[in-house]
């Protein structure tokens, strides 16, 4: 806790050092809402993971605890600092493009606890995230005051409505503040953070594969979607074919176009439960937590962790068909190489007998596991082994006396030698082994069989 009090401890201190320059602009309204925004601050505090931030980013962002609508690019824990923009082409400018995740807070909508909610989602995926500040106005007192910011889920529709008073009494051009004129011709009235967040999804220019929300943010989320399905259902099909949405502390209904949504909750968030949607079931309920994701506090839904298994979920699949596939292809590639189908092949019906016995003397512990080659045979006399040798220096070796001086390792050497066949220098064989050969090719039977001595079977 001691962290959690120093950066709320150095927000609010350097909240203080502005106050002078914001009452020399809007007087009246920046004295209405300046407790109501320390008040938030302190809320964000207790509800979000604000010692994730630095010094110097606290510091930073403490002039815009309030502006609705401002986006900040919030890299992961350890890399450069967050990056604010007040419109959304600045945050093209400012590398807008290269972010492909978005986070929405919600509860005190103070931009303390935006960056911190977007730096434990970029922590979890190790990429920028966008950040966009639901902000507290005028408009906000009101809607508390009729239970709006407390049940958030029914009567949150209400927000929309009164935010036409600080829009008539006047507020920072934040965000997609230029499109506010578009309102008259919209079916029903939006916030300017919805707004915002709506423009930043329709941006043909902008790829986001990522949606995270908490507790009222995960209502923004909902209404931006839904009306970038009024007005341009093609883009929201574009969007929606690639995109994942996270929602924490409070299950909404999001358009049927977007499919892969996974609503988190806590078993012990009250506050969450009674602003979801009952009809809707949690994918993940998080055993003893509640509703903060500060993890100094017991029962804290930690959301970098919880995205983790999230994003995971797909990897071990993948994983596993890269592993089941690559023995497919090594397999194909062996069978594609295999010397036994040529060498079965290559062997005439004359050397069905002879050739085996030669392979036999050679490797025989070899042909017993590769080939289906019978090994049983009677020993062969001295002039068939001459004939089967003959056989085979015609068919597949350039030299018979190399081939008795070196022995034959296996019958991948054979294959490996046999292509000489087409070569026309193979010199002759010995006249009498030749003589011999003819009347083997005509006659398996009788004058082969008879000179076979009998003896012992040799294996």
């Amino acid at each position: 806790m001691f962290k959690t009090a120093f950066a709320l401890s150095l927000t609010q201190f350097a909240r203080t050092l502005s106050i002078p320059e914001r009452l020399q602009r809007r007087p009246a309204r920046n004295a209405t809402l300046e407790p109501w925004r320390l008040r938030n601050t302190g809320l964000d505090a207790l509800y979000y993971d604000v010692k994730s931030l630095t010094a110097e980013e606290t510091f930073y962002i403490s002039d815009s605890l309030g502006s609705e609508g401002l986006i900040m690019i919030v890299p992961p824990s350890g890399g450069d600092m967050l990056t604010i923009c007040d419109s959304v082409a600045e945050y093209k400018l400012r590398g807008g493009s290269d972010v492909h995740a978005l986070a929405i807070a919600g509860i005190g909508g103070s931009a303390i606890g935006a960056a911190a909610f977007a730096r434990n989602v970029a922590d979890a995926i190790g990429e920028p995230v966008a950040a966009v500040v639901s902000g507290y106005g005028l408009g906000d007192i009101i809607n508390e005051t009729i239970g709006g910011s407390f049940f958030f889920g029914w009567l949150g529709h209400m927000r929309n409505d009164l935010e036409v008073i600080d829009d008539v009494v006047g507020r920072p051009h934040l965000g997609a503040y230029e499109d506010r004129h578009k309102l008259a011709l919209k079916a029903r009235p939006s916030a300017l953070d919805t707004d915002t967040v709506e423009t930043l999804l329709a941006d043909p220019s902008l790829s986001f594969h990522l949606l995270a929300g908490h507790s009222r943010g995960n209502r923004v989320l909902s209404e931006a979607l839904y009306a970038i399905r009024e007005e341009d259902r093609r883009r929201l099909r574009e969007l929606a074919g690639g995109l994942r949405i996270v929602t924490f502390g409070g299950r909404i209904t999001m358009p049927p176009d977007c499919r892969e949504v996974v609503d988190v909750i806590g078993e012990l968030d009250w506050f969450g439960e009674i602003n979801s949607r009952p009809q809707i079931d949690s994918d993940i309920r998080v055993p003893l937590a509640g509703h903060s994701t500060n993890t100094d506090l017991a029962g804290a839904l930690q959301v970098t962790k919880i995205m983790k298994g999230i994003i995971a979920r797909s990897l071990p699949v993948v994983t596993e068909q890269a592993e089941t596939a690559a023995p497919v292809a090594t397999i194909a590639e062996d069978a594609a190489v295999s010397p036994i189908p040529e060498l079965e092949a290559e062997a005439a019906p004359e050397v069905e007998i002879a050739a085996p016995a030669v392979v036999a003397e050679a490797a025989p512990e070899t042909l017993e596991a590769d080939a289906p080659v019978k090994l049983k045979q009677p020993p062969v006399a001295k002039t068939m082994q001459v004939e089967a040798e003959a056989v085979i220096v015609e068919a597949a070796a350039p030299d018979v006396a190399a081939k008795k001086e070196k022995p034959i390792a296996s019958p991948v050497t054979m294959v490996a030698d046999k292509p000489v066949a087409t070569a026309p220098e193979i010199e002759a064989p010995p006249a009498a082994p030749v003589a011999q050969r003819h009347p083997a090719r005509k006659s398996k039977s009788a004058s082969h069989r008879a000179s076979k001595p009998k003896g012992t079977t040799r294996r």
